[in-house]
């Protein structure tokens, strides 16, 4: 699947929804389902920036493909982060350092944030593209 299409299945899982609490319930939900990080990676260096819940990511590289784990201690930020890495993991750097992620305006997330939460989905898209630029230039070279 690329990222447009799980984007796509996104938008349509969360269309079956009336209201703003039934969509929060199915984002803690993603977060339970969320490919734990390993202990190893909970510590200060993997914590992403900008967070006011502590949010851990770790970006693998395998046969070309960055694979996301992650943990929040936080429950809607753990669901948050499920969103991200249901998107973003499985696919290549260059795919990821390109994606438009069109979902979060349209599934209208944005707007249903607090502003720290905001602030704190923006910090986790910007460190998983930069750990994808990253690899992208040690695949280059």
């Amino acid at each position: 699947m690329t990222i447009n299409e799980v984007q796509d299945e996104l938008i349509a899982d969360f269309s079956f929804f009336d209201d703003w609490m039934a969509k929060y319930e199915y984002i803690i939900q993603l977060g339970k389902e969320l490919p734990l990080i390993d202990e190893q990676f909970k510590e200060d260096g993997y914590l992403i920036k900008g967070c006011q819940s502590k949010v851990w990511l770790h970006a693998d590289h395998q046969d070309g493909k960055v694979i996301f784990t992650a943990d929040s201690d936080a429950i809607i930020t753990k669901g948050l982060v499920a969103l991200m890495v249901k998107v973003l993991s499985g696919h290549t750097p260059h795919e990821i350092v390109e994606s438009d992620l069109y979902f979060i305006d349209q599934i209208g997330l944005q707007e249903h944030l607090s502003p720290t939460r905001a602030n704190g989905l923006l910090s986790m898209v910007k460190q998983m593209k930069l750990y994808a630029a990253t690899l992208q230039a040690v695949d280059n070279n």
